[in-house]
């Protein structure tokens, strides 16, 4: 039983080759070029709207400096918007169920931010490490404190996109077996399941973009920090 619920979160292959490279291309190819002859249409109109107004509430907070992050950070959020709600669709495959790709993700991009702190501004940078009125025997402690919630920041941007994509996908699966488990039993049984199958997935709709939303927040913040 435990086998086959995590089936679903193994890569599939077809003639040996990783189907996780089509789900990785396939959100680049739903969005539609602006041409010469047709500039404005809707689809470029919604996007477009989109990009701007999520890109302005991202970095708004952060200074012009930070302002080159733009088309990466919108970029990102658009990928993993993308995957997230495509991953929800029956027979596919979401790859931001895996915690290696969300970490290959994660470690690079915050790696990048610590950097450009310590390029530009190393002891403003070093000082996170160390809160200002800190009693003096609690300096070292609070050093070693500070030096690992720095370190963990990568992995909780991966294990949090991770987890909470994966425990919405194995309810949906669980609660769709329930429904097809009681269909021949009771029809008001059914409405009822199937009913809360329909929430659980409007929910997980709200949460694949949540979840994009919040990965890049948190790297903009990151960000700020060191900028």
């Amino acid at each position: 039983m435990m086998n086959n619920l995590f089936d679903q979160f193994a890569s599939p292959t077809l003639f040996f080759t990783p189907l996780i490279i089509i789900a990785l291309l396939t959100p680049w190819l739903i969005f539609f070029p602006a041409t010469k002859t047709c500039t404005n249409n809707r689809p470029n109109a919604i996007q477009s709207w989109f990009l701007k107004t999520s890109t302005k509430q991202i970095f708004l907070p952060i200074n012009h400096a930070g302002h080159k992050w733009a088309l990466i950070l919108a970029s990102l959020l658009v990928f993993l918007m993308s995957i997230n709600l495509l991953g929800l669709f029956p027979y596919t495959f979401t790859p931001t169920t895996q915690l290696s790709m969300n970490l290959g993700l994660a470690v690079p991009l915050w790696l990048a931010t610590v950097l450009i702190g310590l390029r530009n501004q190393p002891t403003i940078s070093l000082g996170h490490l160390l809160p200002e009125g800190t009693p003096t025997p609690l300096i070292p402690i609070l050093i070693v404190i500070e030096t690992i919630s720095l370190f963990i920041r990568p992995l909780a941007l991966g294990v949090r996109l991770t987890a909470n994509l994966t425990a919405g996908h194995l309810l949906i699966h669980l609660i769709s077996s329930a429904t097809l488990a009681v269909t021949a039993m009771s029809t008001g049984l059914t409405l009822l399941t199937f009913a809360v199958l329909l929430l659980l997935t409007i929910l997980e709709i709200a949460v694949a973009m949540i979840q994009a939303y919040v990965f890049v927040l948190l790297l903009s913040l990151y960000l700020q920090e060191n900028t």
